[in-house]
This record gives C-alpha cells, sequence and structure tokens, in this order.
C-alpha cells in the first residue's frame, strides 16, 4: 500500500492507492466455470492457484503416473509465473495435495528435481479425492520477487 499524492479523502486521512491486481489464465477447464485464476499478481506477490495436469476434458495427461502429473502441473506453474514477470526460483511456498500417501516418493523426486536449489517452505497433505479421479496430485505456489 502506498499513500497516494492526490490529497485526501472523506475522513480528511491521506488516500491509500493499492497495487494493481492482475490475473493470470491458462485457459485450463474450470478457470471460467469456477470463477477462479491460474495466478493473481499485486505489486511483488503471485499466488497460483492449486494446479493439475487436467487436459481439456478435466482428465488427468498422465493417468496413474504421480511423477509424470507433478512434472506437468511445475512446468504450467512455471509458465504461469513467467506470464506474471516472476521466475521459479521466486516461489515461497509449495502447497502438495496428494491422493495416495503411499505415493509420496514419487512426488517428493519431483519436488527435489525442481526445488534442490529454491528450498521453499512446504506442505505435502494426503486427501480423499481431487476434482477428478484421474488426478493423483493438485500443486499450489506462492512467489516473491526480491
Amino acid at each position: 500500500m502506498a499513500v497516494g499524492r492526490g490529497g485526501t479523502g472523506r475522513s480528511g486521512r491521506p488516500r491509500v492507492t493499492m497495487p494493481e491486481r492482475r490475473r493470470i489464465s491458462s485457459g485450463g477447464p474450470w478457470e471460467a466455470t469456477a470463477s477462479y485464476s491460474r495466478a493473481i499478481v499485486v505489486g511483488d506477490d503471485c499466488w497460483v492457484a492449486g494446479t493439475t495436469d487436467a487436459g481439456p476434458d478435466g482428465r488427468s495427461l498422465h493417468p496413474d503416473d504421480m511423477a509424470g502429473q507433478a512434472r506437468a502441473v511445475f512446468d504450467i506453474i512455471e509458465r504461469a509465473l513467467l506470464e506474471a514477470g516472476f521466475a521459479f526460483a521466486d516461489i515461497v511456498r509449495l502447497r502438495m495435495l496428494v491422493t495416495d500417501m503411499t505415493r509420496k516418493d514419487e512426488l517428493m523426486a519431483v519436488q527435489s528435481e525442481r526445488f534442490r536449489d529454491i528450498r521453499p517452505a512446504a506442505t505435502l497433505v494426503e486427501v480423499s479425492a481431487l476434482i477428478d479421479p484421474s488426478l493423483l496430485v493438485e500443486i499450489e505456489v506462492d512467489a516473491r520477487r526480491g
């Protein structure tokens, strides 16, 4: 938040201007119907929504392949970050949801590939289901420039 130069508001206090809010879309199958954006940028912060490897039909492009889904998801997230003006290395928070914790090693191997030098704060949680039964993993990230 910044104090604007345009005088004061009705309260007599200086006007406060908010940083611009930008929406990033990947054209994913649920963005329009569920009214959300792949990512939101405000100032030096970017929040990337829960991301899966769902194709146009809403089903996984890598059925029963947790590592393949994770790689595809990280690629989608990286494209959204780049479009937003961020780098993958700007990720500070990682949240991963899996439908089968017994397969966590498959996901964590991919996580290690992509985050070896970044090492963001991270959470891994098992959930009973994702939006389509073919999806095994959903990942969201928060990024900060600087």
